[in-house]
């Protein structure tokens, strides 16, 4: 008879999905108890709103039994890995792509092979049935899950894999990597729907920095692991199990094993702990899932809505460009354009990268591009304007404002970075939530100045605010560059009155004769207080006064300004 043991263990399918890389030595060292994995595993490992466990009962009934300090270690990591996702979903797909228990056979264990159905050729043993009776029984609701999200991308997936002459059924491994997730991302910084590391990413022409990550980007993402694929396929002289394995574990294990047992079969090199266990467990959760993909309704997933297949158009914008604004043109919400385009990481398309390459929603791109020609180059990207202060430092104001110092220091053609001078102003690009001014406002500080603002509070919408100031919805649209939106955030800055009026007597304050005065600066004061008391722009008071830029105000000092009579000194 044929001999298992249970063992609870962390399958690192997201993180171990690091391809090109070796997973972390194993040595062979004594079994401890896996109680203490196993209760981890049942109750802190789970975020709260997991399925798995409500779906499940039968899940805190696994026995105790045993495992490797390796296997602990693990059951860590994917810990710290939970407890930093807030997204119940995507939690519940990190779990059951980490942690589960599996069968590990007995030198006695006999294979069953099976004619391919499809194009990828498949083996039916007991470890590939413990994980078919896992998706199709406990796991049922997030197999279901993932089989559904498949409907996005397997159609483009399977087109890239025809394209290189591989297995179409091969792209279902960004089932077992991420769980079709663009968002995944391991414990070991692998990230995307093929789980790649930066290095490896790299190597097959996926870009990235602080704006954007190719990684996360399905069809670029894909065309990497079909490349990727196809080289370990060579590598391995064919074998396809192989080849698979080496993409978990990297291909450099796999020739090791092969070496240690003195065979080129996967199912030989799996036995004991040569391998890591999540690449010992890779293989067969393939197998199990394309196995249930070829008979769904047999397995009882008949009744499965799948996600509509990918379908956008792509524009070029010429230079950096807000997603909101593109969302507004498209007419359609910003989480939309930003699911369009998961290689973004941040609110707008890279600065300084020209001709980017946009995904709207599908036939949009002649209006977008009608609309997006008549948007000025000025208001395309919004920024915030920051007036260096005692203590700043590019590394601060980076922190803050959650840029990188490489883009402010490009954006306010900063010299020396290790030079801010106090007083100074720079602009700053915005992330999502902050109040966002356009560029040519934010350069005109005379205009700046004499603008009343006001922050949005909770509660308030336009027609509030517009009642307050005694001013038009249409009004605050068009000085606020809002078009049709009536998203207003807690923290936005708002224009309630035209650029030139700070209040209604402005105007007749404006054509009131000039007089010089002679202000004596005071401890704290810097340009833009002194400009904003006497409604002057910092620019006009260094004209004035002969001042070159980033200019140190003292105490004492003496400033010439020219005001109106109506205005005190």
């Amino acid at each position: 008879m044929v001999k298992f043991f249970l063992v609870f263990a962390v399958v690192l399918v997201a993180s171990g999905c690091r391809p090109g890389i070796p997973n972390h030595s194993v040595q062979d060292s004594p079994a401890v108890p896996i109680a203490a994995v196993d209760r981890q595993a049942q109750s802190s490992a789970r975020a709260p709103g997991l399925s798995l466990a409500d779906k499940d009962p039968s899940v805190q009934q696994w026995p105790t039994v045993e495992a490797t300090p390796s296997d602990l270690r693990d059951v860590e990591r994917v810990q710290v890995a939970l407890d930093s996702v807030a997204d119940a979903e995507t939690a519940d797909d990190l779990y059951l792509l980490h942690v589960n228990p599996v069968f590990l056979e007995s030198e006695g264990e006999t294979l069953a092979h099976r004619e391919p159905v499809f194009d990828f050729p498949l083996v039916e043993n007991d470890r590939v049935r413990y994980f078919i009776d896992l998706y199709s029984g406990p796991a049922r609701g997030t197999f279901a899950r993932w089989l559904e999200r498949s409907g996005r991308y397997i159609p483009m997936m399977r087109e890239i894999f025809a394209e290189y002459d591989l297995p179409e059924d091969l792209a279902y491994l960004a089932m077992i990597e991420s769980g079709f997730n663009s968002r995944a991302y391991s414990w070991a910084h692998a990230v995307g729907p093929w789980q790649f590391i930066e290095s490896t990413g790299r190597m097959y022409n996926l870009q990235g920095d602080w704006w954007f990550d190719e990684r996360r980007d399905p069809e670029k993402a894909t065309h990497a692991a079909a490349r990727y694929l196809r080289d370990l396929h060579g590598q391995f002289d064919g074998d396809w199990y192989l080849a698979v394995a080496a993409y978990n574990a990297g291909p450099g294990r796999i020739r090791g094993a092969i070496r240690a047992f003195g065979v080129s079969d996967f199912w030989e090199i799996s036995r004991g702990q040569h391998l890591q266990l999540e690449t010992r467990q890779y293989v067969p959760k393939l197998l199990a899932a394309l196995t249930i993909i070829r008979d769904l309704e047999a397995y009882g997933f008949a009744d499965l809505a799948f996600h509509e297949p990918l379908a956008y158009d792509v524009v070029k914008v010429p230079s950096a460009t807000d997603l909101e604004l593109v969302a507004e043109l498209c007419g359609v919400d910003y989480e939309e354009i930003k699911a369009l385009n998961p290689e973004l990481k941040r609110w707008s398309t890279p600065p300084g990268r020209k001709n980017h390459a946009l995904r709207i929603p599908q036939g949009g791109k002649d209006a977008f591009s009608l609309a997006y020609a008549q948007v000025p180059a000025a208001e395309r990207v919004r920024y915030h304007r920051h007036r260096v202060q005692a203590g700043d430092t590019l590394l601060k104001l980076a922190g803050q404002y959650q840029v990188r110092v490489a883009d402010i220091v490009s954006l306010n053609s900063i010299r020396d970075p290790r030079a801010l001078r106090i007083g100074t102003d720079l602009i700053l690009p915005l992330k999502e939530g902050y109040s966002r001014r356009p560029l040519e406002e934010l350069a005109d500080d005379h205009a700046r100045t004499r603008r009343r603002t006001y922050t949005v509070r909770q509660g308030d919408s336009l027609w509030s605010i517009g009642r307050r100031f005694d001013v038009s919805e249409r009004q605050l649209r068009v000085w606020n560059n809002l078009g049709w939106s009536n998203h207003l955030r807690p923290g936005q800055v708002l224009a309630v009155s035209a650029p030139g009026r700070a209040t209604g007597s402005a105007g007749t304050a404006s054509q009131a004769p000039l007089r010089q005065v002679t202000y004596t600066v005071k401890p704290g004061d810097t340009l833009w207080d002194i400009g904003r008391r006497y409604q002057v722009g910092t620019r006009e008071i260094m004209n004035w006064n002969n001042l070159n830029e980033g200019h140190v105000l003292r105490p004492g000092d003496q400033l010439t300004l020219m005001v109106r009579q109506a205005q005190r000194s």
